[in-house]
């Protein structure tokens, strides 16, 4: 059915498109000033930062890792005062 270049494709690899267009949108998204599009703008990041350590533990990109976990200790942080 599939030709053996996609068959074999790695899908968890193509996790980083959706990470990157999530991140920039939750960055997008902290800029405004209303209140309930900054929370957002934080649980998009959140969510961005889980899609990040999926990718990253698959290709032991452990520096990516690092990153994303202070990023999400940040983004729960911003979370909390939003509300």
């Amino acid at each position: 059915m599939f030709s053996g270049k996609w068959r074999n494709m790695d899908y968890i690899n193509l996790l980083q498109w959706p990470a990157m267009v999530i991140n920039i949108l939750s960055v997008w998204l902290l800029t405004y000033q209303a209140k309930r599009m900054r929370h957002a703008g934080f649980l998009f990041s959140l969510l961005s930062n889980v899609l990040w350590v999926i990718w990253g533990w698959h290709v032991e990109a452990f520096a990516v890792l690092g990153l994303q976990l202070a990023l999400a200790t940040i983004n729960i942080r911003g979370a909390r005062k939003t509300d």
